[in-house]
């Protein structure tokens, strides 16, 4: 990746607006994800209303080959899992859903973890403290913090409520390309890595599991799971580097911010 880019007050604007649709995405989707709905179908309803009602680009698909407008990752999957008609959702499955959506030239990239009828008490909390993992992170950004002062804050918070950080999947710039430098660690040291400045704009996205942190890659190129088949949980936000400390750009209705 080359140098990071900063973005300018129009740059930032349209990252906002692609950001701002991206969680009404979301919002359109949270009456959808249910018992019974293939992930296919997940795919399918998502790429419709960001098509034709936001007139927009799911910019996931043909990325790097990719088939597919967004990755459903079910239970162990950690990460890149891929939609299909024969995987259907099932009472006490969780689902991370992953969504990047392209509005005039600029990427916003978010994902959110749905708990499918009454889950067991484990994966509930899992959800719940890698959801709080993020924010621990995302309040970490600040200008001249560190990238590895939001990875240290990410990465203990997780260890001390007995989980495990996946270290080979992490954050990334975004703008105009999906992948832009930098890359976020959700782990590290304080006081160390890039020296954050406003006008930065990358993803938080911890992948945090309820075993080892082990991962397994499977045959199709995409899928990631747990090695121990164990549950694995991710939540995501695309933030922004303000002057005075942060912006999160795809901040959904329901969200409060911590």
């Amino acid at each position: 990746m080359s140098d990071v880019i900063i973005k300018d007050a129009a740059q930032i604007e349209l990252m906002r607006h692609a950001g701002k649709l991206l969680a009404q995405v979301f919002k359109e989707l949270d009456s959808f994800v249910n018992a019974g709905v293939s992930t296919m179908a997940i795919n399918d309803f998502v790429e419709r209303y960001i098509v034709e009602e936001l007139n927009a680009r799911p910019a996931s698909k043909g990325q790097y080959g990719y088939q597919y407008s967004l990755n459903t990752s079910v239970n162990e999957v950690i990460c890149h899992g891929i939609p299909s008609e024969n995987q259907i959702l099932e009472e006490s499955n969780i689902i991370n859903v992953d969504i990047t959506l392209e509005k005039n030239g600029y990427i916003a990239d978010s994902s959110k973890m749905y708990l499918i009828g009454s889950c067991q008490p484990p994966a509930q909390r899992l959800c719940d403290v890698t959801y709080q993992a993020m924010w621990q992170g995302i309040k970490a950004v600040k200008p001249g913090a560190r990238l590895g002062d939001v990875g240290y804050a990410i990465a203990s918070f997780a260890h001390q409520h007995g989980y495990t950080v996946v270290k080979e999947y992490c954050g990334h710039g975004i703008g105009e390309q999906m992948h832009e430098a930098p890359q976020v660690l959700h782990y590290g040291r304080m006081n160390t890595g890039m020296i954050l400045e406003p006008g930065m704009t990358f993803t938080i996205e911890p992948m945090i599991n309820e075993g080892k942190a082990k991962v397994k890659n499977l045959a199709d190129g995409w899928t990631v799971i747990t090695a121990d088949k164990k549950l694995s949980a991710q939540w995501e936000h695309t933030i922004l580097v303000t002057e005075l400390g942060y912006e999160v750009l795809t901040l959904r209705d329901e969200e409060t911010l911590f």
